[in-house]
């Protein structure tokens, strides 16, 4: 299940934003891929954490135990591609607009039960769809990310329709690519059909939260 987490209910999840900051240490800091960032206390923060992010939050529908994670930003607002990897589009116009949100800081706890192969486990599965869902309440037509080859593995494992943009650097440990992903009703399907989870990865509420994200970075200038 898929928890929608803001600014305006955070306070109600201590235990899993801490979870969530913890995993994010562990997996892009030295001992992960060794990105230049900011932990803390064993938690990894950073400036866009204070820019009224949407995190998508997997857990187990049971127990609440966390699972894995990521953040939406509007790509009108600051964002990582345009203010930290810009160096990916090599000179191509920067992406800004309502309809195309930025996917940041993708986390997933390998322990959990795979749905297909080794490169996707439920998870993962729930956060790709969770994607899909927020960007067709939202109504959004595309979702830029950056990501390693690993997770670009996985994308193409699940059925993702993501289009390369930009060119290859060298990131701290690995090679990062920048990416738009298609949020279509049909390529969500088709993903949805690969993973093979058929309902709503969403928690009860998370149309209202969507809307009234969308409605108030609209209000701030940015979406």
């Amino acid at each position: 299940m898929i928890l929608l987490i803001d600014t305006t209910n955070k306070a109600r999840f201590p235990s899993i934003m801490e979870a969530m900051l913890r995993h994010r240490a562990k997996t892009f800091g030295e001992d992960g891929l060794d990105w230049e960032v900011q932990i803390v206390d064993g938690k990894e923060r950073d400036d866009f954490d204070d820019e009224d992010p949407l995190y998508l939050v997997s857990v187990d529908p049971t127990s609440g135990t966390y699972w894995g994670s990521l953040r939406l930003l509007p790509t009108t607002g600051p964002n990582m591609l345009r203010d930290v990897f810009s160096c990916l589009l090599a000179g191509q116009e920067m992406v800004s607009s309502p309809a195309i949100w930025e996917s940041s800081r993708f986390c997933r706890e390998d322990s959990q039960p795979n749905r297909m192969g080794a490169l996707i486990n439920i998870a993962t599965a729930e956060l790709l769809l969770g994607i899909g869902e927020v960007a067709e309440l939202a109504g959004l037509t595309g979702i830029v990310s950056v990501f390693d080859p690993r997770i670009h593995r996985v994308l193409r494992a699940a059925g993702c329709k993501i289009e390369l943009i930009g060119q290859r650097r060298r990131i701290g440990k690995c090679i990062c690519l920048a990416g738009m992903f298609d949020v279509s009703r049909p390529a969500v399907d088709e993903a949805r059909e690969n993973v093979g989870i058929k309902g709503s990865v969403l928690a009860p509420g998370s149309q209202e939260i969507v809307l009234a994200y969308k409605s108030r970075h609209r209000a701030n200038g940015e979406a």
